[in-house]
């Protein structure tokens, strides 16, 4: 049966490896027989803010949040699999997608029930780093992350099929201006690659 897949991504540009990344994996998911929905923080103008609209009730788990988060709630919901392609800055996801999760992944919807409403989903978190691998495992950094994604909002929300994956040495300008058509062509290999391990059709 086909699977529908909400795919996210979180990058200002649209000429950008994480657009690219994002683009290939839209055409794979479609090419592989499913339904895509697609998600551009940046290009739908989402407000990464939390407002007191949108701020938890811990006494009121029915709360109703704001019509912008209600409908993102909406397009969640629908998926079969969530995929979310960002680039690491700081050692986390960018602005506009922390504020996503602050806003749309709350209290009575995403946690906060007996019952998880997203247990039966799949999810792959899909980041882009520019460091190569080695020189993050010399800082300890390998596992931040897979700690804060996949156990901290993922499980945390239910979803038990989840996996982090990590393209490494994503930052292009140390790489002569010849070569790099050739190692975009590797990175984009290496996404896909990601999808196809992390959420086999």
């Amino acid at each position: 049966m086909p699977r529908h897949t909400l795919l996210v991504h979180a990058h200002p540009r649209t000429d950008s490896l994480t657009a690219q990344v994002a683009t290939l994996l839209h055409a794979r998911l479609k090419d592989e027989g499913g339904t895509v929905d697609v998600l551009d923080l940046y290009a739908e103008g989402f407000d990464p803010v939390l407002h007191p609209a949108d701020e938890p009730d811990w006494e009121n788990r029915e709360k109703a949040y704001s019509p912008e988060v209600h409908a993102h709630m909406d397009r969640i919901l629908a998926a079969d699999d969530i995929v979310i392609v960002f680039p690491v800055w700081w050692m986390a996801p960018p602005a506009v997608l922390k504020g996503w999760i602050d806003r749309v992944w709350n209290y009575g919807f995403a946690y906060g029930r007996s019952k998880p409403r997203l247990a039966s989903k799949r999810m792959l978190w899909l980041a882009l780093m520019g460091s190569p691998l080695e020189d993050i495992e010399k800082l300890g950094l390998d596992t931040v992350l897979e700690t804060q994604l996949r156990l901290g909002v993922s499980e945390y929300c239910g979803i038990t099929d989840s996996a982090v994956r990590v393209v490494y040495g994503t930052e292009l300008s140390g790489v002569p201006k010849d070569l790099r058509p050739e190692r975009v062509r590797q990175l984009l290999e290496d996404a896909g690659a990601a999808l196809e391990e992390a959420l086999p059709r």
